[in-house]
């Protein structure tokens, strides 16, 4: 395993980040981590058309991908997985345990289903293809920005179903809080893998609402994501009854 902790190499941040831009929208911070250079000035390109988003820093690999979350707090870092000196994996395990509420979207060539695999357990929301188009590249960090996964939905149920095999502990689970009848019924459709809007349709609360009942609910039970939350939620059995749940405030 590639030590991520410490930083060597020059840090670089786009002209006028952090400098106390003043404006009345709420933007998207993301932090860019890839070994190429082209690829990252292509990617701020299409991020910095947007209106909502806004590149506050770049990284050539994990070490310094690490070393700027801590010092710029990004909301989103868009990370690729085969870097020198730190991979992308390595990098998202120590972001995650780092700074929890940092969301990370994974950059890759390929979307095979082991790597997506070790990309969730790591801790990240989802992925995006390097050669997917601008559209859904800014779409991507927007619903991970809002708490959603980018993962396909025939995937993502397979990845909950493997998350929740049971799995031999090396040692003690960490101390749950107790969550409240509300987040028990948040979490059982996260199990059946509903998004945000689903979830507050059926449930008659707001978008919002629901994202701050999946923050709790990745808080109390110390996961990073909502798939290891669904999985969670199927290994004690807090899966959809037949009828689905009540729907009371």
């Amino acid at each position: 395993m590639r030590d991520c902790d410490r930083v060597g190499g020059p840090f670089h941040s786009p002209e006028g980040a952090g400098a106390g831009e003043s404006s009345n929208m709420q933007r998207i911070r993301v932090l860019l981590v890839d070994d190429h250079a082209l690829f990252r000035q292509g990617v701020a390109a299409i991020l910095s058309k947007t209106d909502d988003i806004e590149v506050v820093g770049e990284a050539e690999h994990g070490k310094m991908a690490v070393e700027l979350c801590r010092q710029l707090t990004p909301d989103i870092v868009l990370m690729d997985i085969n870097m020198p000196v730190c991979d992308g994996l390595e990098a998202t395990r120590q972001i995650k345990r780092e700074q929890p509420n940092v969301k990370i979207l994974i950059l890759t060539v390929s979307d095979t289903e082991e790597m997506l695999f070790e990309a969730v357990k790591s801790g990240a929301s989802g992925y995006v293809l390097k050669n997917a188009n601008p559209a859904m590249v800014i779409d991507s960090v927007r619903r991970v920005s809002m708490g959603e996964p980018v993962i396909p939905g025939n995937l993502a149920m397979q990845i909950i179903s493997e998350f929740s095999k049971p799995a031999e502990r090396t040692s003690q689970p960490a101390e749950v809080e107790e969550l409240t009848e509300r987040e028990i019924e948040v979490l059982r459709y996260l199990s059946a893998g509903a998004t945000n809007r689903d979830i507050a349709q059926a449930l008659f609360i707001s978008e919002n609402t629901v994202r701050n009942h999946v923050r709790n609910i990745l808080e109390k039970l110390h996961l990073s994501n909502r798939v290891q939350a669904a999985a969670y939620a199927v290994q004690q059995g807090l899966t959809m009854p037949e009828g689905g749940p009540g729907s009371r405030d």
